[in-house]
């Protein structure tokens, strides 16, 4: 991520961070939290924090869901960015080259930047849950409501000014696709590290099935404005072993000092409050009409007026 604002927010050279880092298992893993977690922090109006557990039962099928596209453009990639927090896959943005739309989305929102949240073991790593289950990690594609705002910058302090795709990783059969970005990430192992990086289509890191959750919630990372939509993909992309040993190689630290391995990166858990969990796909509840209504003209507002 890289807007000025967080950029203040973090007092980091390059960017800043649009998503998170915390601990699922926070309860288990306090010691284990990366500092940024390791005391209380406070949001004007925090009531739509993420991430969140998301219980499959009681997240309702919205059946004016549309099925969510995707237009990426490979030569829109520019770089790979360790900011010391996670590593950054950024995007060229001034023009509606890499989009997406549909979905829950009103309008288009251009690719920004992706970046992932991984555990020190498999055990953990992920930011979001399901039904409790935690995958090993998580990818994050960060867009910005590029028709309403003028700059990324602006998107992140306002209502619907992003929209976040969350695909879950897990242990299986060898990623072709992720093998290109995984080969890279020698280059960028020390903090503030960036290499050149282009011509690579992140669509192939999304999952075929199209079924997806919903939900108002917010950045994960300080500022944590309460500005995004999130699509959460229902079915996780196979990664093996390697793949993500090599994200647990990378450090938290700039050359010369201690070495802090980047793991744990993830934000724990926030309350899902009175937010309605929607779903693309059939579930056993419907929802009315009537909540449907109300929940867009709640989250229509913005987050700093909740």
């Amino acid at each position: 991520m890289l807007l000025r604002a967080l950029r203040r927010a973090l007092a980091a050279p390059r960017g800043a961070r649009p998503c998170s880092l915390g601990t699922c298992c926070s309860y288990r893993l306090r010691d284990a939290l990366h500092p940024l977690w390791q005391s209380p922090l406070s949001v004007p109006g925090g009531t739509r924090q993420s991430p969140i557990d998301i219980q499959w039962r009681d997240s309702i099928f919205d059946p004016y869901l549309r099925p969510l596209k995707t237009s990426y453009d490979p030569d829109t990639c520019l770089h790979i960015w360790n900011n010391g927090y996670s590593f950054l896959v950024e995007f060229e943005d001034s023009a509606d080259k890499s989009i997406i739309m549909g979905g829950p989305l009103e309008n288009q929102y251009r690719l920004k930047q992706f970046h992932f949240h991984w555990g020190a073991i498999n055990e953990w790593g992920s930011e979001h849950t399901i039904d409790s289950r935690v995958y090993p990690a998580e990818l994050h594609l960060v867009h910005w409501n590029a028709v309403k705002y003028e700059s990324f910058e602006d998107a992140v302090m306002e209502g619907n000014g992003l929209a976040v795709i969350g695909v879950f990783l897990k242990l299986g059969a060898y990623h072709e696709g992720l093998q290109k970005l995984v080969d890279a990430l020698p280059a960028v192992k020390h903090k503030d590290e960036i290499v050149e990086f282009d011509s690579f289509d992140p669509s192939c890191l999304l999952p075929s099935c199209p079924d997806y959750w919903t939900y108002a919630g917010s950045l994960t990372t300080p500022p944590l404005t309460e500005s995004v939509t999130w699509i959460i993909k229902k079915k996780a992309i196979e990664v093996d072993e390697d793949q993500l040993e090599a994200f647990r190689m990378l450090l938290f630290t700039s050359p010369g000092e201690e070495e802090k391995r980047m793991v744990d990166n993830f934000r724990p858990l926030q309350p899902l409050m009175n937010r309605t969990v929607r779903s693309s796909f059939q579930n056993q509840h419907l929802l009315s009409i009537e909540t449907r209504l109300e929940e867009e003209a709640r989250y229509a507002r913005p987050w700093g007026s909740l």
